[in-house]
């Protein structure tokens, strides 16, 4: 429980931080005339600022808040995957990903991920098929919604249910207005606080390794030596190396097509930019996946999960030890507070992003298409963008009040199982799109059909079946016996089977030139 100083303090914080944010979105709002300016904004943005925008936007509350949470409770094992391979694997599919899409993207003045799909393969109804997919990216703002109300909860004593609500409708409300012209300064401030609040989470443990790294190993292993294993038979994430290196591999490689993330590059209006921003990007994104360190630190402080006498859920577990570890004197208090300003950075800055491409996505490519001759004003748009976004924000309130009343293990799982299934769905249309010229449109949209039916079937029919005992998997049968499913295998499964499937047929069927 944070001691009255450290919820005044937080209180200010919390306060100064919203009025820092809003005088960025009424100047960017001042400029925003369009749907296209809300998102791809009017302005011309340093290459550098598009960098810091994209790295804060992939660093979600995930990586700050839930992913630690899941080192904590699995080890050495969850570091292996989410610090290690994960980063590794995202960082180079972003850099030989980006520049063709961008160049592509500019060529047809594409707004979104689906307005590109829809364009490249000259199909109306795949634009509409991806528009509609995209409602699967309300479980990573769910995530993020779960994890900042838990932040600020803590910080300020407070019901998190009522910081829910009173989160959803500041940043909803907010990015009613703003989008790109706004998003990619306020982008910026929150990545520049990641930035300070990443260095003091990696360095926050340094007393843990007075007897040096062997003397840290020692540590972690007297509480339970599965904490210093490579895998993790107990956990559902991490049993073996299929999924902690396989399916991570390819899930790092696949999260890239997310609409947030890589059509953050159409934001430059200069081919020339682009390795600036790949470089400060790729840079400031390596370090923000350093901090799921502050995991190990967390399990050292609370070993056997508990704080209080209350028991920690995962979800829970970095910021009750961001208000432990930093609640001496004055000056760890404000450097506490400063950690709990950079976590809650780290989810508004993914959340703008999401918000903003989503409903840019429903309004100009799912009720544009749809209901477009009915609407004579383009202006009018921005107003039907305006709508998107509260029925976003009453849906998403909802989902994530069920989340945090009704935790399972981790809202991590249920994020995943939508964005996840979402981006190995688009994953094989958007790599075909890019590095080939002519192709025909049934190779990518049965990819898409593939993966969409194999992710379901491994995460749901699949375990089913198993449980049941209608099938039997052989060896694969670990990953379905729990009651938790890894969303990462389910991922790994759809994105091969779908890329075998597209590659047969780009093979035997005649090439149209797209």
């Amino acid at each position: 429980m944070a001691t009255p100083v450290q919820v005044t303090g937080a209180a200010i914080l919390f306060a100064f931080y919203a009025i820092t944010i809003l005088f960025f979105v009424i100047r960017g709002s001042r400029k925003t005339k369009s749907i296209n300016d809300y998102a791809l904004g009017s302005i011309s943005f340093s290459p550098f600022f598009v960098g810091l925008s994209l790295a804060s936007s992939m660093t979600s509350a995930a990586t700050f808040v839930i992913n630690p949470g899941l080192v904590a409770n699995f080890g050495i094992s969850g570091y292996l995957s989410f610090g290690i391979v994960f980063p590794l694997a995202s960082m180079l599919s972003l850099v030989v990903m980006t520049k063709s899409f961008r160049k592509y993207g500019q060529s047809v003045k594409a707004v979104s991920l689906a307005s590109w799909i829809r364009s490249r393969y000259e199909s109306k109804g795949y634009g509409l098929f991806v528009a509609l997919l995209s409602f699967l990216l309300i479980a990573f703002i769910v995530l993020i919604l779960v994890a900042l109300a838990k932040v600020m909860s803590q910080a300020l004593n407070a019901d998190q249910v009522v910081v829910l609500g009173v989160l959803t409708v500041f940043i909803f409300g907010y990015m009613m207005f703003g989008g790109a012209n706004s998003m990619v300064y306020t982008n910026m401030v929150q990545a520049l606080v990641m930035i300070v609040v990443a260095f003091i989470l990696i360095t926050s443990g340094v007393k843990f390794f007075n007897e040096g790294l062997g003397g840290f190993f020692d540590q972690l292993r007297t509480i339970d030596p599965l904490l210093t294993s490579g895998t993790n038979p107990e956990s559902p994430l991490f049993r073996n190396y299929i999924e902690i290196i396989i399916a991570q591999l390819i899930v790092g490689i696949a999260v890239v097509v997310q609409p947030h993330i890589i059509t953050k590059s159409l934001l430059l209006k200069e081919e020339k930019d682009v390795n600036i921003f790949l470089i400060t990007a790729v840079g400031i994104q390596l370090l923000f996946y350093t901090v799921v360190i502050a995991g190990l630190y967390a399990r050292l402080t609370f070993p056997d999960l508990t704080a209080n006498g209350v028991t920690l859920n995962n979800d829970s577990i970095i910021p009750t030890y961001v208000m432990h570890a930093f609640s001496g004197g004055i000056f760890a208090v404000l450097a506490g507070l400063l950690v709990i300003l950079g976590l809650i950075s780290a989810g508004f800055s993914t959340v703008e992003g999401l918000i903003q491409s989503l409903s840019t996505t429903l309004t100009s490519d799912l009720i544009k298409p749809l209901f477009g001759k009915n609407i004579k004003n383009e202006n009018n748009y921005l107003l039907i963008n305006k709508g998107v976004i509260i029925m976003l924000a009453i849906l998403s309130f909802f989902i994530a009040r069920d989340q945090l009343l009704h935790p399972k293990l981790s809202v991590a799982i249920f994020a995943q199982n939508g964005v996840y299934a979402y981006f190995s769905i688009l994953f094989v249309p958007i790599l075909f799109g890019i590095f080939i010229k002519k192709i025909s449109l049934k190779v990518p949209l049965t990819a898409s059909l593939v993966a969409l039916v194999s992710y379901y079937s491994v995460y749901y029919l699949f375990p089913y079946l198993l449980q049941k005992g209608l099938a039997d998997f052989g060896y694969f049968n670990i990953f379905m016996k729990d009651s938790v499913q890894n969303p990462a295998i389910a991922a790994a499964t759809a994105i091969v089977m779908s890329l075998t499937v597209a590659l047969i047929l780009f093979v035997i069927t005649p090439k149209k030139n797209t």
